[in-house]
């Protein structure tokens, strides 16, 4: 299956009162460059999630944003510092009893002073790192699917893309079967011209066929193209992601053969039909970008 390397997926998850959402997205990269944002207190996790995401997604720029909330019963415990707090009762009084101010020392405000009251979450790694795998999970299958459906919607515009270039492709043979026989009829009437006589070197004028035949062939360069196309057209069909880099590497051959063609052609029909695929396979080169 053909996938595209644009995609997002998104998972929420709740279990006694903990809370996990976790987005995936990711756009094109040449290679694989994955980042992860989470709450720094789930980071033991990252080799595992990073892991996880390295078996699914072979190409592209991955974000991964992760966020986690626990109102569980056992998810928060309130402890006091009360060394320090004694500390800041201490030298309070002092202070009242060096300014002569009233000591009324509260509680409440007392609580509030730095350090005194500090919220520890209490943490079950075991539990946390499976029920956030199980989110991970459920995120990353729906980001895989999107892949896939932006996948397959890329590999029908290139199946309809490769369709005009092979026509395209058939016509230039067309023309090209008959650019010798053309060519000689065209010398032969030359030669006559500037001879002023009816009478041609006939041994002559076939070497001249010949230097012509073998500088403008492109019999090996449309096999060549024929060749590519049909193995594109075999990997839209049958290949399976990761296949940009080959998808790619293909475009790059039709690409050089379709110049060979260019430059060797001697006829203004087979020009006009380079044009149009050097137009084409640029347009399938773009989609092949976006392909895993």
């Amino acid at each position: 299956m053909i996938k595209s390397m644009t995609g997002f997926g998104r998972a929420k998850k709740e279990n006694e009162g903990r809370f996990y959402t976790v987005e995936i997205k990711s756009v094109n990269h040449k290679y694989s460059d994955i980042s992860i944002r989470m709450p720094r207190f789930l980071n033991r996790f990252e080799d595992k999630i990073r892991k996880k995401i390295t078996t699914t997604i072979s190409r592209g720029k991955v974000d991964v944003l992760i966020n986690f909330e626990n109102y569980s019963k056992e998810g928060n415990q309130i402890r006091f510092n009360i060394g320090l707090a004694k500390e800041y009762v201490k030298g309070l009084e002092e202070l009242a009893k060096q300014t002569g101010l009233p000591n009324a020392i509260d509680i409440m405000e007392l609580a509030k002073m730095p350090e005194i009251l500090k919220i520890e979450e209490q943490e079950n790694d075991e539990l946390i790192g499976k029920e956030l795998m199980d989110a991970l999970e459920e995120a990353l299958e729906n980001f895989v699917q999107m892949r896939a459906f932006e996948g397959q919607k890329l590999a029908e515009d290139m199946q309809k893309r490769m369709i005009f270039v092979e026509q395209k492709v058939t016509e230039i043979e067309q023309y090209a079967s008959t650019l010798v026989k053309e060519y000689m009829e065209k010398l032969q009437v030359r030669v006559a011209e500037l001879m002023d006589t009816k009478v041609v070197d006939e041994n002559r004028l076939a070497q001249e066929i010949v230097i012509f035949s073998d500088k403008s062939s492109i019999e090996e360069e449309l096999t060549r193209l024929h060749s590519h196309i049909h193995q594109f057209k075999n990997f839209l069909e049958t290949g399976k992601s990761p296949i940009g880099k080959k998808f790619d590497f293909l475009i790059q051959e039709m690409n050089r053969e379709i110049n060979t063609i260019g430059s060797k052609a001697n006829c203004l029909e087979i020009t006009n039909r380079v044009i149009d695929l050097k137009t084409e396979i640029e347009n399938i080169r773009e989609q092949v970008q976006n392909i895993e």
